[in-house]
């Protein structure tokens, strides 16, 4: 048989663990994974030698904001950013788009927008917000991969947040149909509101929004979905002490789930120079030790992957003049770094390569049910990404590829970087096109 690609590599990350191996391509898809010499017949034969091959990274937490707020972000350069970073599929969040996709009519709009524009697959989330319970299972019939909401105020009016009975109601309509609902998870009781003109403290901020805070959310979560049957999971775990909580309810059979990102696993409170808005994300980055229990939350596999909250908005909303932690806009773009942002840590940790694939690309997979994707197995499709774990760069935000260079990373030294990705077979990086080549996806 003459496949369309073969990519060889002697450290080729596999799902049964990392070895020599040839993978063969035949259009879209991997057709089979043969010995890494194996005499192949191929239009190319892409030999990596001792450079890793990892499945195409999955990131089930990106906020693109079009249409509506496409001047923060959009469909053309989010996507770019992904594919430079290894991502090969991006899951988009409902809201700070305009409008948020809770309806189908919605959906349908934020496809055509996506339309054409796209360097990697793109699959989308529907909304979960007080009056549209009579939308979620059309919404879910026309192919979002789960729903979002949120417990407190999002930070735009448009997406306003579910009370504890909104929250078992929508849970209880989403059972019915086995999907998803992922929750943005912070009481607001528990958190002091910051007005514009707070200051530059960042310690200040940390505080206002404490571990209590995650803490309380989460237990409506556990019971709501202890009530009702349905699958639920916590997006942007930042309190360690929440995943013994979450550990128990997994234990008692309840259908949890939990996500963190690289931020929250490569920053500490403790490093955040005073007025550096770039940092501000809610729930917020905590101090080093829980950072350190994070970590150990994840490889115990409590927490069971890491996905950006890419979630960039113009320079002026970051309050850069002032360093007012009140009055900036909460949230890190980090979309293109955050394969090298985790190894960087998690190489110094004794991790290998394997559970990178596993936190990062198969996991979010299996999370958004793309069955297809995340892994390198016969019959998935064909997402790659050819990764030096040994290269150090200094971040410049001028090589970054979403809309704004705004980053808490400048200027970080990270260790790891992407050499080339491949979507259904097809180079992203040196020797790409011109035409976008990402699908629009549906569930499943």
């Amino acid at each position: 048989m003459r496949y369309d690609l073969v990519v060889r590599s002697r450290r080729a990350v596999l799902p049964d663990g990392t070895r020599a191996a040839a993978v063969a391509i035949s259009g879209p898809v991997i057709e089979t994974i043969e010995d890494y010499g194996a005499p192949l017949e191929a239009d190319r034969d892409v030999d990596l030698g001792d450079l890793p091959l990892l499945p195409g990274l999955v990131d089930t937490h990106v906020h693109v904001n079009e249409p509506g707020r496409t001047e923060w972000e959009g469909f053309a350069t989010a996507t770019r950013a992904a594919a430079a970073g290894g991502v090969t599929t991006i899951c988009d969040m409902p809201l700070n788009s305009l409008p948020p996709t809770t309806s189908v009519a919605a959906l349908e709009e934020k496809r055509a927008a996506a339309a054409g524009k796209c360097w990697v697959d793109v699959a989308f989330w529907g909304g979960a917000v007080p009056g549209n319970e009579a939308s979620l299972r059309p919404l879910y019939e026309a192919g979002v991969v789960g729903f979002k909401c949120f417990l407190l105020d999002s930070g735009v009016p448009e997406f306003p947040p579910l009370d504890a009975a909104g929250l078992r109601t929508a849970l209880g309509t989403l059972a019915e149909v086995d999907a998803l609902l992922i929750a943005h998870a912070e009481d607001a009781a528990e958190i002091k509101d910051m007005k514009p003109g707070s200051g530059r403290d960042f310690g200040s901020f940390v505080a206002s929004r404490p571990p209590v805070a995650e803490r309380r959310a989460i237990e409506k979560v556990i019971s709501a979905a202890a009530a009702t049957g349905a699958r639920a999971h916590i997006v942007h775990l930042s309190a360690a002490e929440c995943v013994a909580m979450i550990s128990g309810a997994k234990a008692a059979g309840i259908r949890l789930t939990a996500e963190t990102c690289p931020h929250y696993l490569y920053f500490a409170a403790e490093q955040v120079p005073d007025g550096a808005t770039e940092f501000k994300s809610c729930p917020p980055i905590r101090d080093s030790v829980n950072r350190e229990a994070l970590w150990r939350g994840l490889e115990a596999g409590v927490i069971d992957c890491v996905v950006s909250d890419h979630s960039p908005c113009p320079p002026e909303l970051k309050s850069f003049g002032s360093g007012d932690f009140g009055a900036a806009w909460g949230g890190i773009a980090s979309l293109q770094l955050g394969l090298s942002a985790v190894w960087t840590v998690a190489r110094r940790r004794g991790r290998t390569l394997d559970d990178m694939a596993r936190w990062m690309a198969s996991a979010p997979a299996a999370l958004a049910g793309l069955s297809a994707k995340g892994r390198l197995a016969a019959g998935c499709d064909a997402d790659l990404a050819a990764f030096d774990p040994d290269e150090t760069f200094v971040v410049d935000p001028a090589t970054l590829r979403h809309r704004h260079p705004v980053t808490p990373y400048a200027g970080k030294t990270l260790t790891g970087r992407v050499k080339q990705t491949w979507l259904r077979g097809t180079p992203l990086l040196d020797g790409a096109g011109e035409t976008p080549v990402g699908r629009l996806l549906s569930r499943g």
